[in-house]
Formats: structure tokens, sequence, C-alpha cells
């Protein structure tokens, strides 16, 4: 798991033709010693031309922008770059948007009337923990496997132990590696090793598929 230097910090890249919400986002972040927004860009394309000359560890795509939106510039960064995180941010709450884009590829999903605490909160959590699960992003994969005629082939029918299940359902409750460890009283190098062994078992290729698992399985359930 990564770990946010104060002397490194989380290198942030937004593409919103909003410049009003740009420049929010941006005040807002300048308050946080652990991060620092080092691009903005107007549209999806000229986000990708940034691409060419920067490596930032997130960054914050909004959906709806001119001349390249960011369900069509999501494939492409990842071309560029397939380790960065990239949290999308939208006016809506589409169900059916955020279970695709989490699908190809977006590691969080976020509304643009966020409050600025969890922005920040779901960027050090997508730097150190590859997604950030919210309520929303829950609904959605957990409507997305309802409303799908065909369940996804690769999670498979695992025996998991009541530790197991435990750890997976704190996982979907956004809890950070050492929270799981002090709730469960275990060593975060375990939790670890469990996490990797729950992907192992179900078949799961990352936390998207394990939060799919346990949403398929009925260890998360829609409030």
């Amino acid at each position: 798991m990564k770990k946010p230097d104060p002397n490194h910090p989380i290198k942030v890249a937004i593409a919103d033709d909003h410049a009003l919400f740009r420049a929010g986002v941006k005040t807002a972040l300048s308050a946080k010693k652990d991060v620092e927004l080092i691009a903005e860009a107007d549209n999806g394309m000229q986000l990708l031309n940034l691409l060419k000359h920067i490596e930032p560890d997130v960054i914050l795509l909004d959906i709806q922008m001119p001349i390249m939106d960011g369900i069509s510039t999501l494939p492409e960064i990842r071309k560029i770059n397939p380790h960065v995180k990239v949290i999308i941010l939208s006016m809506h709450n589409d169900h059916s948007m955020i279970s695709k884009l989490m699908e190809i590829g977006a590691n969080s999903y976020l509304t643009k009337n966020s409050d600025s605490e969890t922005i920040y909160q779901a960027i050090k959590t997508c730097y150190e923990q590859e997604f950030f699960f919210n309520e929303l992003t829950n609904k959605a994969l957990l409507t997305g496997l309802r409303t799908r005629k065909n369940e996804p082939e690769h999670l498979m029918d695992a025996q998991l132990s009541e530790k197991e299940i435990r750890i997976l359902k704190l996982m979907c409750e956004e809890k950070t590696t050492k929270e799981i460890a002090d709730i469960v009283d275990i060593s975060p190098r375990t939790v670890e090793a469990i996490r990797d062994k729950l992907k192992t078992k179900t078949g799961a290729k990352s936390m998207a598929g394990l939060v799919m698992y346990a949403v398929k399985k009925g260890f998360v359930q829609e409030t």
C-alpha cells in the first residue's frame, strides 16, 4: 500500500471545462500538504496532450466536456498511463453509467456537489488502495449485477471463512488497511495477505472485482 509523503505529495491533474469548479478544487487542495495540483485542462484532448509531458498520480475527470468528454478520454488515459488513478466527476448519479465507467477503468465516481474533504479522501484512498468506494459506487455495482443477464464468469463461488467475509465487508465500507487491522486485531500485512487470498479464491482481479463479488453474494446491502 502506498503512503503519501509530505515531501513528495500526491500529484493531481484535473480536467473540467468549468473554470470556477477547477478553481474551487485547487483552493481546497492547496490547504493539504500531501496533495499537489500539477495540471488543469478544459477538455479530454487537452488533458491527453498534457499527459505526454506530466505523470500525475491521480486524475479528476469530468464526464461532460466539449471537444472530448470523460467517457471517451478514460480509455485513452489508460493507454498512456495504465497505473494512474482516475476519479470521475459528474453532476449525475446514473447507476448504469457509474457501473460502466468503473468497469472500463475508473477508480472512483463522485458527484460534483461532493464536499472538498470527500474529494481529498477519494484522492488519498485511490492513491493508497487503488479504489475509493462509496454508497454511490456500491449501489451502482449492485444494480449492475442485478440487471445484467449474465453474471461475470470470472467470479467464482468461493468458500470464505468468517474472518475473510468480515474483512471483505470492511473493505466495501471504505475502511483502510490499518483500520481493518485495528478492528479485526491483526497486522496490516495480514490484512493485505487476506485481500490477496480473497482475490485468488473469488477470481477477482482487483478491489472492484471483490466488491462485485461481495454485492453478488449479498455481503453489501443496498441502503
